[in-house]
Parts: C-alpha cells; sequence; structure tokens
C-alpha cells in the first residue's frame, strides 16, 4: 500500500484542493512540479516529510463538492477556468503593468532590482495573453469536442493537429515558462516581500504579484494534473 509521502504532490493536491495551501506555505511546487513524491520534494525543499504529512493528515478528508475539481465533467472544467482564471489574468495585467512601470520609475535607482522586475512582468503578461488565446480558441474547443463525442457516441472530428496531445504539451512547456518567470520575480523582489517604509504602491505592487502567482499556481494545477490527463485518456478511449 502506498504511504501518504510516496504518493505524488499533484495527486494530494487533486484529491483535495485544500492541500494546496499548505504545499504553498512550505514553498514546494505544486503545479508544474507536482509530479514527484512528498517525500522527494520535502528533501528537495529541505523539509521534515513527518511534519508535513501530519498537517496533510490533519485537514478535512471530505473535499468541498464545490471545489472537487476531479469530479468534474471536462466543458464544465474548461469554462470554469476561462471564466474564472482566464478573466482574472485578463483583469489583473494592465493593473501588474502600470504598478512595475510606476514602482520602477519612482524607485529604481535605488533598487535596482525594479528594472529587471518590470521586464519580467511585461514577458509573462505577453507570455499569458498568447498562451490563453491558444487555448480558448483551440485546445478547450476540441476538448469539448470529446466530451460531446463520448455523450453522443459519435466519432472524434478530424483535426490538424493530430492528437489532442501536440497542443496539451505545448500547453505545458508554456506553463512552465511562465511559472519561471515568476519564479524569477519571487527571488528578485524576496517572495514579494516590499522594502522597510515602502511606499502603498509598492506594497500593493507586491502583493498583486503574490496573488497572481498563487493564481497561476491554481490554474496550472487544474490543466496539468486534472483536465490534459482525462483529456488525453478520453481521446485514448474514444479511438479504441
Amino acid at each position: 500500500m502506498t504511504t501518504l509521502q510516496e504518493r505524488t504532490v499533484a495527486d494530494v493536491v487533486t484529491e483535495n484542493i485544500k492541500a494546496a495551501h499548505i504545499f504553498k506555505k512550505y514553498g514546494i511546487d505544486f503545479c508544474c512540479g507536482g509530479g514527484i513524491s512528498i517525500k522527494r520534494a520535502c528533501e528537495k525543499a529541505k523539509i521534515n516529510p513527518d511534519i508535513l504529512e501530519t498537517e496533510l493528515l490533519s485537514l478535512d478528508s471530505v473535499p468541498d463538492r464545490a471545489s472537487d475539481y476531479n469530479s468534474w465533467k471536462l466543458d464544465f472544467l474548461t469554462d470554469h477556468i476561462i471564466n474564472l482564471h482566464h478573466g482574472y489574468v485578463e483583469e489583473s495585467s494592465p493593473l501588474l503593468l502600470q504598478y512595475s512601470k510606476r514602482v520602477n520609475h519612482v524607485h529604481g535607482h535605488h533598487y535596482t532590482e525594479l528594472g529587471e522586475i518590470e521586464i519580467l512582468v511585461k514577458k509573462v503578461v505577453q507570455t499569458l495573453a498568447a498562451h490563453m488565446k491558444k487555448e480558448e480558441l483551440i485546445l478547450f474547443p476540441f476538448i469539448k469536442k470529446l466530451v460531446k463525442a463520448e455523450r453522443e457516441g459519435s466519432e472524434i472530428p478530424s483535426i490538424h493537429f493530430g492528437t489532442v496531445e501536440n497542443p496539451i504539451k505545448m500547453m505545458e512547456e508554456e506553463h512552465e515558462e511562465a511559472g519561471e518567470i515568476l519564479r524569477r520575480i519571487a527571488v528578485l523582489s524576496n517572495n514579494f516581500t516590499p522594502p522597510q517604509g515602502a511606499c502603498n504602491t509598492y506594497r500593493a505592487f507586491y502583493s498583486k504579484l503574490d496573488e497572481f502567482e498563487q493564481d497561476l499556481h491554481q490554474h496550472v494545477h487544474l490543466e496539468n494534473n486534472i483536465l490534459f490527463p482525462k483529456a488525453l485518456n478520453l481521446e485514448k478511449i474514444l479511438k479504441n
């Protein structure tokens, strides 16, 4: 029988989304890097796995139905991702761009890391904007067609990209790229910690960056660990 520490981070979060908060607290990546065991993740983060296990076991074992994403239909899950996470990115991006430009202009002469942070904010905003369009116009509509084919017992529609695995692989690579940009920002900003005596705009900027990263982790988790594996499996079933 597999012990809790032998299970992957991604599996535990998929089973109970509340576990994400514990992994986040200890700096453990549960989205892009969630495919490793809890024990290995703790070794990398230099954390006592027994302490983490105790906290995970203290969670309510019955997930909230509203956030039991693993039980949702794939077409419903794609709509949720677009409405909640894509909507959040589109709403937050202009604000982050304004904050980064303003804070760098006012404080960049003293805190020189702000220049690089401004460049990285522009990069992650552009990366995610293009990424989300590909999902909304290509990948997600095809996943919905797979769900419809399963429901109606019909043939899989022909597609120019061959198999759903191809766009999924591209999306996963772009997730890693966006995640790496935000990890770099986190390092430069001391984990989004403003300097002593920072003005309200500076503090608001770092707070928004922290929130943005947390949303991306949830966003990527839903896709990499739930939506994409299930879409791959559904296509496989329909082809047999």
